[in-house]
């Protein structure tokens, strides 16, 4: 038991580190690479004490498996701790890397094709088109693109992009702050529908938990009312005009209007392609953004090659990969890593268990789930809800004792398409619970505090809002 709890202890304490990335002065990536090895460390030299708990079911699965009675024949007379030690070194960190690594990868294209547009000055083909001044106007106007443009990017990246925005149409600072902190909202209420639009809905396209199609059909309502709710209650109160900052003439754009609508094309359509690659093709989606970012990655070579060599460090991607956000992609790859080690020794089996005995309610859990994401990454959330329940087939929901129940954790189950909701939304109840939350805060320098008084009850309202809207489509509209 003793090396079962230290894991949960080494979990608490590079979470610990992770939030207070701040104070202690350490890069929350280097925390999450540390806490991603020392867990499996403690795991490994833990085995008996851990496995014997019989708490993992996937140990219980190995057991069973070919993959055992071949080591078996190959190393005859292996004891029982060299069994585990296999099943640790060449089956779960090989399958749970596998896993990351589909995910890492297809961050790091999605990543790569953005910054690519970004470096282009694609985006502002979109923003150039904004001329209103009013408060409510302008409001809803940038929480509308936002939201559609995370389905597309990811809630970070859009909410970087939209604050780019922002500076150049709003001087005042607390009204950017307000406009930021909904821009937030949108863009993960946008992220939430969409299996490209946030790494949480990404995990659960990629784990074959939801199809692209299902997610974009069932949780489009709930995620436009999650947003529609907060934007009415703002604009009962909301009054006058922003004010536009001084134009900084100095501003000079190096990239031809026919260079910047082609690369915005490409790489918008390169993203929208990913999901129709998965469908037409069945491979995995990291493949069709990898093709993707192939395509982009020749089309800037042509447009380039006649440029200077700076032109060609600055346009082309192998100097936009220079500037990609490597650190972004270690943090997930430790922190998943950490939750894998969890999911495989049974951390997340016990959890499953205690929701089940205590909760025994889709939207008690995922609302549970929602709410916690506002202080805790939504990534190693919805990780864990992932590890807590396999996914079902008709025989096994035919077999279980409670078919009703059992019946939402199929593909495209109410469980799955509620998580995605409550996982994405819910991180925008506090500034520091979702990527976009975290990048608004870092680039605008918007009080913890104040977001909570000004925003977080505002977040609430459209999170829980959104839920009830779930309830009664899947309940009352599609008996699902």
């Amino acid at each position: 038991m003793t090396a079962f709890i230290l894991m949960l202890i080494v979990f608490v304490l590079g979470y610990l580190a992770i939030a207070l990335e701040g104070p202690i002065k350490v890069d929350k990536a280097a925390s999450a690479l540390l806490l991603g090895v020392i867990i499996w460390v403690v795991y490994i030299y833990g085995l008996p004490d851990v496995l014997n708990l019989g708490f993992s079911p996937a140990w219980k699965e190995f057991l069973k498996s070919s993959d055992l009675a071949n080591f078996k024949h190959k190393y005859e007379g292996a004891t029982l701790l060299a069994q585990m030690k296999y099943f640790i070194t060449d089956h779960e960190v090989v399958q749970h890397l596998g896993d990351l690594a589909q995910i890492l990868f297809f961050l790091l294209g999605a990543m790569t094709i953005v910054e690519t547009v970004d470096q282009h000055e694609g985006f502002r083909v979109i923003t150039d088109r904004i001329k209103t001044t009013n408060k409510v106007k302008l409001l809803w106007t940038v929480a509308t693109i936002a939201f559609f443009l995370s389905a597309v990017l990811d809630n970070m990246t859009t909410t970087i992009v939209m604050i780019a925005l922002l500076r150049k149409l709003i001087d005042d600072k607390k009204s950017r702050w307000f406009f930021a902190s909904i821009i937030v909202i949108a863009a993960n209420a946008g992220g939430a529908f969409s299996p490209i639009g946030d790494v949480t809905t990404i995990m659960l396209w990629i784990g074959g938990q939801i199809t692209a199609l299902d997610i974009i059909a069932m949780v489009f309502v709930p995620s436009v009312i999650s947003l529609v709710i907060p934007l009415a209650v703002v604009s009962i109160y909301m009054r006058g005009h922003v004010e536009k900052p001084a134009e900084d003439k100095s501003d000079s754009f190096n990239t031809p209007q026919r260079e910047r609508i082609l690369m915005l094309v490409l790489g918008i359509g390169g993203l929208i392609f990913v999901p129709i690659f998965k469908e037409l093709t069945d491979l995995p989606p990291y493949m069709g953004m990898l093709f993707s970012l192939g395509v982009i990655w020749v089309a800037t070579e042509f447009i380039h090659k006649k440029g200077t060599e700076e032109d060609r460090r600055r346009f082309t991607v192998v100097g936009i990969l220079k500037r990609v956000d490597i650190p972004t992609i270690l943090f997930y790859l430790g922190i998943l890593s950490a939750v894998a080690a969890l999911e495989s020794a049974g951390h997340l089996q016990l959890m499953a268990e205690y929701f089940d005995k205590h909760m025994h309610n889709i939207y008690a859990i995922n609302g549970s789930i929602g709410l916690l994401s506002s202080i805790v990454d939504n990534v190693p959330l919805t990780a864990a809800a992932m590890g807590m329940y396999p996914i079902m087939t008709h025989a096994m929901v035919a077999a279980s004792a409670e078919p009703a129940f059992m019946h939402h954790f199929m593909v495209n189950g109410a469980f799955w398409e509620l998580l995605a909701y409550a996982a994405g939304t819910g991180g925008s109840i506090l500034i520091i619970g979702s990527a976009a939350g975290v990048a608004a805060m870092a680039l605008e320098k918007i009080d913890f505090i104040w977001y909570m008084k000004k925003i977080a009850w505002i977040a609430l309202i459209g999170y829980f809002a959104g839920i009830a809207a779930y309830w009664l489509q899947n309940e009352l509209i599609f008996h699902h």
